[in-house]
């Protein structure tokens, strides 16, 4: 892409109202647009790094077995009141609507029953089990204080896991390789050493459920880190009773603020025997299937990974993510820097190109602002050396390279 062309434009000033750096920065970059609170549009830069972080996402989802597939957000209301959640009583963040005949649906924050009640049409036996099934999809919820930038909206994109199994042994020796599965996923994604296994409140089916969450101070959360044994407790559930079971001691924990990144729940029968997902086992016995969800909502880890990973002039983007990998920078030397630019992208180096008439100070504060791992810059000084400037985003320094030698390193 050259810069010249590209559809977004820098900002130098944050918007007035918002004060969360992930949205600051990625409104100033032009990753992003701000429709309304908590509603934002996804630029050609923003999108480029969305879709990074699902590609990541989609491929340890498929090598734990998962099949994809994309449900409605519209909701019929028919299938939750079985499931009782219809009830603003009980869930206070529906969005509902009325169609032109009265009727009332719902845009879905969450898809547990609705794939509950579409399975009754695919299982019938053990032969049918596990199943393991997730989507990317948007998702709607009535917060009543948006807040934070990309980290709480009413409207985003959630990866959202479902597991089906034939008993509690099967929902247990899944659940385990999902909390290793996740974990990858934020190693991959930069945030692995930032990251912990947090327990919280288990709800209905089981003890504890599992967050994954970010050291962060702008996070919303507060937990307690035992960073020897990488594992955490939500103040939720903090007390004695509870470190006693976790056989954890106050005195090796640490209280740090953070953003939750990813659950995982053990949700047992409490959506298959309201629905009537059931299944016949070997000896032809109806049982009702055991269920477990496992989410990860991507652009609330890319507002996480920009709140981690900044500094006074922009983002500093892991490279697993970056919407390019090279920011390459032209001083007035356009045709040398074209020859690069295209070399770089015939050996299928992810380029930005500012071939732009700007001044090098505005050129490097937009480099420095859109945070792409490697900056190399082309000038008549590098030139006069048959090279150019390589600079990490993360290093102060930089480097005088051989332009011979520049893909070579790169890849």
């Amino acid at each position: 892409m050259k810069q010249s062309q590209l559809f977004t434009k820098t900002q130098k000033q944050a918007p007035a109202d918002e004060t969360a750096r992930n949205a600051q920065l990625l409104m100033r970059g032009g990753f992003i647009h701000k429709e309304m609170a908590g509603v934002y549009s996804f630029l050609p830069l923003g999108l480029r790094v969305l879709h990074k972080i699902i590609g990541i996402i989609r491929e340890e989802m498929n090598a734990l077995g998962g099949q994809e597939l994309f449900l409605t957000a519209l909701q019929n209301p028919d299938i939750w009141e079985k499931s009782g959640r219809w009830d603003d009583q009980q869930v206070d963040d529906w969005f509902k609507t009325q169609l032109k005949n009265q009727n009332q649906l719902g845009l879905g924050f969450t898809h547990e029953e609705p794939l509950t009640a579409l399975l009754k049409k695919h299982i019938s036996s053990y032969k049918d089990l596990p199943l393991y099934l997730y989507q990317f999809q948007t998702k709607f919820r009535n917060e009543l204080r948006a807040k934070s930038g990309l980290l709480r909206t009413r409207e985003f994109i959630m990866k959202d896991l479902y597991s089906f199994n034939a008993d509690q042994a099967g929902l247990d020796k899944f659940y385990e390789q999902a909390k290793t599965t996740y974990q990858k996923i934020f190693d991959r994604c930069g945030l692995g050493q930032q990251t912990f296994l947090t327990f919280a409140a288990g709800g209905s089916f089981a003890k504890y459920s599992h967050e994954f969450q970010t050291v962060c101070a702008a996070g919303e959360d507060t937990i307690y880190i035992d960073e020897n044994k990488k594992i955490a407790v939500n103040k939720e559930v903090y007390n004695d009773e509870v470190l006693k079971d976790l056989g954890l001691f106050k005195k090796d924990l640490k209280e740090e603020r953070s953003i939750e990144v990813g659950n995982i729940f053990q949700l047992g029968t409490r959506f298959s025997k309201p629905l009537g997902l059931k299944y016949k086992d070997q000896q032809g016995q109806e049982k009702p299937v055991v269920m477990g969800s496992y989410g990860i909502g991507p652009a609330r880890l890319m507002g996480t990974i920009v709140e981690t990973h900044h500094d006074q002039q922009g983002i500093l983007w892991p490279a697993s993510v970056a919407p390019f990998k090279i920011h390459l920078v032209s001083l007035g030397q356009d045709k040398e820097a074209q020859k690069i630019y295209q070399d770089l992208q015939k050996q299928n180096v992810e380029v930005l190109f500012d071939d732009r008439n700007e001044s090098p100070g505005a050129k490097f504060a937009d480099a420095d602002l859109l945070g792409l791992p490697y900056r190399v810059v082309v000038s008549e000084k590098t030139l006069a050396e048959d090279g150019v400037e390589l600079k990490k985003r993360s290093e102060k320094e930089t480097e005088p390279i051989k332009i011979s030698d520049l893909i070579k390193k790169l890849k």
